[in-house]
């Protein structure tokens, strides 16, 4: 059984940082993307970054660009979504994901954990 489960939310001051992790477990991730999504209140879920599985290559969406960082831990099964300067705008549910197709939407991903909520204000 595949589980993701995301860890390190919280909440933090405008220009602070926080460091999400993604626990991958129940298959191996080889040729998959782990990605990070976030769904703000009222809001669509939105790609926020993703990371291609073993080789690493990262891709970001733009609102992000610059500010976070996405990087995965082949041994421990891990993907982490660094996030620097973080702006009241990020507050938002975390999903990790994980799926076959290399894409921002979310419907081509197949698994998903729970959530972590990180909220930035003051």
């Amino acid at each position: 059984q595949v589980r993701l489960v995301e860890s390190g939310g919280g909440l933090v001051q405008p220009g602070g940082s926080l460091r999400l992790s993604c626990a991958a477990s129940g298959r191996s991730f080889g040729g998959y993307t782990l990605a990070w999504f976030r769904q703000a209140p009222g809001k669509e879920r939105e790609f926020a970054a993703s990371i291609t599985w073993p080789r690493g290559v990262p891709y970001y969406a733009d609102s992000v660009k610059g500010r976070f960082t996405i990087s995965k831990d082949n041994a421990m099964n891990m993907v982490h979504l660094q996030m620097n300067s973080l702006k009241p705008e990020d507050t938002a549910v975390y999903y990790c994901a994980a799926g076959l197709l290399l894409d921002y939407r979310d419907q081509n991903y197949d698994y998903w954990g729970r959530g972590t909520q990180v909220t930035v204000s003051s």
